[in-house]
């Protein structure tokens, strides 16, 4: 379970018309209300058929999580204002849910940075909505959510989010978290979000992100625009970028990464393998390690072979990496044809491949997930919907089904 949609109705509560939930595929579909049995600790049972069509959301529907926490309400009672942190939803008679009471986080009436302002309860009927045009709503609760999702995962969340709400949650996310989401969107999301950001932030998420997808986001952008950015970024990130940029997107050189773990022949296993045990390492980064003569940052010295690290795990610890490359694999060159680069790690069960000029100076590697990415339809992020299949008898573990405990929105998918 991801999320619980309810309509406004004027006279009474918001009224609880399903659940969003997550399916095998990580597909996000519509389980609607008259399907749940019950609502307990840990779990949703539910009974019949379901429709695994996308989640798809409708005029006039509300997503609790994505949408209604971090809503700014006024109390009738004229104590002030407050802002929504979570939700409680009852059964008020057979197969009708509905919000009816609202936990709410006061504003902090201290200049202290510690600490939170006064919780309380309410009842919805005791609340009005407050809001100001053109005033973002907060994200804060919705960030937390979303702090432990993976980067894929985030990006499809971030994407199902309506326009406005996205904006909201990407301007309060960390910049690092944002450029991980940003290389796993398509490429006309990835435009949007950046174009939405001011130009110093926009800079500092593409000094974050992987030179190789910096470099395709700032190709899409209009000339004027991606000088810019790449005036205000890291100098020595910049000149990666610029030297991607300047290869054709289909090549070797324009599909390389100029991060790969570089080392000297005299670097042991025991230094290799603590290389790569870093936690932010991609994994097809990590699957080898590049050696060269000095200097050890691209365009470096001498090209002088790879280590893959299944090689590197049985030798001991001592043993020199300059001893154990890999003699039966050449390196491309920027030029090289993407369908040149695909056929080599096909023909060689290879998840990179090194890059070098003319000098057989290491520029970067090709990884398999960047030939993937070009080789794969514009729209392979998005998962097709499948024909409609009804399922058996559902029973759906989830969190608490107060919202605070559960994990963050979905898109809306289907007819019920």
């Amino acid at each position: 379970m991801r999320d619980a949609l309810v309509v406004y109705r004027a006279d009474s509560s918001p009224r609880v018309v399903g659940l969003i939930v997550e399916v095998p595929g990580k597909r996000r579909v519509f389980l609607s209300i008259g399907r749940v049995m019950s609502i307990g600790a840990g779990q949703v049972i539910t009974t019949g058929l379901i429709n695994l069509r996308r989640f798809a959301q409708r005029g006039g529907e509300v997503r609790v999580i994505a949408e209604l926490l971090g809503r700014r309400m006024r109390l009738r009672d004229g104590s002030g204002e407050a802002t929504v942190e979570d939700v409680a939803i009852t059964e008020s008679a057979p197969g009708e849910w509905e919000i009816e009471q609202v936990y709410l986080r006061r504003p902090k009436t201290s200049a202290s940075p510690f600490g939170k302002g006064q919780s309380t309860f309410a009842e919805w009927k005791d609340l009005q909505e407050q809001s100001t045009a053109g005033e973002s709503q907060s994200a804060e609760h919705l960030v937390a959510q979303y702090s432990e999702l993976q980067a894929a995962d985030l990006a499809t969340t971030l994407l199902d989010l309506p326009q406005q709400r996205m904006f909201d949650v990407v301007d309060e996310m960390p910049d690092e978290r944002l450029a991980d989401a940003l290389e796993e969107m398509p490429e006309d999301d990835q435009v949007q979000i950046l174009t939405h950001l001011d130009q110093d932030r926009a800079a500092d998420v593409l000094d974050r992100m992987q030179p190789d997808d910096a470099a395709d986001l700032i190709a899409q952008l209009p000339e004027e625009q991606g000088e810019a950015l790449l005036e205000l970024m890291e100098p020595e990130e910049a000149e990666d970028v610029r030297l991607l940029l300047s290869f054709g997107q289909d090549t070797a050189g324009g599909l390389m990464t100029t991060e790969p773990i570089i080392v000297s022949a005299d670097a042991t296993v025991a230094e290799g393998l603590a290389l790569i045990r870093r936690h932010e390492l991609a994994p097809a980064l990590g699957a080898a390690i590049c050696v060269v003569l000095p200097p050890y940052e691209p365009p470096t010295g001498r090209f002088l072979g790879m280590v893959h690290f299944q090689r590197m795990l049985r030798y001991p610890p001592h043993e020199r990496l300059g001893t154990l490359l890999d003699s039966n694999l050449d390196p491309v060159t920027p030029e090289t044809s993407l369908a040149e680069v695909s056929r080599i790690l096909a023909s060689y069960d290879l998840v990179s491949v090194p890059v070098v000029d003319e000098k057989h100076r290491l520029l970067g590697v090709v990884t398999i997930d960047d030939v993937l990415d070009h080789l794969l339809p514009d729209d392979w992020r998005s998962h097709p919907d499948e024909p409609s299949k009804p399922a058996a008898a559902v029973s759906t573990d989830t969190s608490s089904i107060t919202t605070r405990r559960r994990s963050a929105d979905g898109p809306r998918t289907t007819r019920r």
